[in-house]
């Protein structure tokens, strides 16, 4: 919540001082935004299922799939959603919509080839939490403001270059430009701050939603193990990360960048010394990398927590299901 209220101060604040700076009226700063948010919370589902090219599932199609989700929804309290296959090899998926009533459940194809049912199953809780806790929606929204402040910034720096350029043509003052260029500094400033803000709330809900499969699967190891798979697998994909990658479960670009550090560790993790490290060795150096908090700056502008981060929050909370302690009240007490 506090990230959320952060985000919305400091843009409205930035668009107090662009209308007192141009003496406009700071209504109108409100409805532009308001504007610009709704446009891309209208149009976002229809891009997202294009530039992902989705298939939805026939009734019947994958009775095991469609019986999963559906006991899963129902225990979760919310509206089944609608069921879609991407036609993509790495092992990922997402949830869209504009409401929790007309929301879509999508997975990838190489997440149904790779992973076996519990670990689906996981990955199934994962996504119901995203609806249930309306994640799609707050991202959405909140997503749009970083865009549209680095739009500002980007455009009162065009501005204030031609403003100074005819300036200096007619040997006048170069007032505007000055105070265009002031705009489009502050501007870059929030833009960087708006983003952290946003990208740390991106993280925060993945850490919910993992949270809340373990509580509605009654199983944490299964998404353990999904995402042990899943970032294998999306570290070996050429693609580049798609443009709304936010909503996926696993993010290509960071679990590259996981890879690439475990592999430089190869001979610690290497326990049969094969030079490769198979899927027992390769979830066992994930759970150390979570004991050792390996964390960088450029971690500060992940939309995804790393993964040995989340297995270890996975990992308290199947502890303390084994204690008999746990209970619904403490669904989120480990994040």
């Amino acid at each position: 919540m506090i990230p959320i209220l952060l985000v919305g101060i400091i843009f409205a604040a930035l668009l107090a001082i662009i209308m007192y700076i141009l003496q406009l009226l700071f209504i109108w700063a409100f409805i532009f935004a308001g504007i610009f948010i709704l446009i891309q919370y209208l149009i976002g589902p229809a891009i997202l299922r294009a530039t992902t090219r989705l298939r939805y599932l026939k009734a019947g199609e994958n009775p095991w799939l469609e019986s999963t989700v559906k006991d899963l929804a129902q225990k979760s309290g919310i509206s089944t959603p609608k069921l879609a296959i991407a036609p993509d090899p790495t092992p990922n998926a997402f949830v869209f919509g504009r409401t929790s009533g007309d929301a879509t459940l999508a997975v990838h194809e190489g997440l149904l080839q790779n992973l076996n049912e519990d670990e689906v199953r996981g990955v199934v809780g994962h996504e119901l939490g995203h609806i249930k806790h309306k994640d799609y929606l707050v991202m959405t929204a909140l997503s749009a403001v970083p865009l549209l402040v680095y739009l500002i910034a980007r455009g009162t720096m065009e501005a204030a270059w031609v403003t100074g350029r005819a300036s200096r043509r007619k040997d006048e003052g170069g007032g505007l430009a000055a105070v265009l260029i002031a705009i489009a500094v502050v501007s870059y400033v929030v833009y960087i701050i708006s983003l952290l803000l946003v990208m740390r709330l991106s993280r925060l809900r993945e850490h919910y939603a993992d949270a809340y499969s373990a509580y509605v699967t009654e199983s944490p190891r299964q998404l353990e193990s999904a995402l042990t798979k899943i970032t294998y697998g999306l570290s070996l994909s050429p693609a580049p990360p798609h443009g709304a990658r936010t909503l996926y479960i696993g993010d290509p670009a960071l679990a590259k960048m996981e890879m690439q550090h475990i592999i430089s560790r190869k001979e610690e993790y290497d326990l049969d010394r094969d030079g490769v490290l198979n899927e027992r060795e390769l979830e066992l150096a994930m759970e150390k990398e979570a004991k050792s908090r390996w964390l960088t700056i450029n971690r500060w502008f992940q939309t995804h927590p790393a993964t040995f981060q989340r297995i270890l929050m996975l990992r308290e909370i199947q502890n303390e299901m084994t204690t008999g302690k746990y209970s619904e009240k403490r669904v989120y007490a480990h994040i």
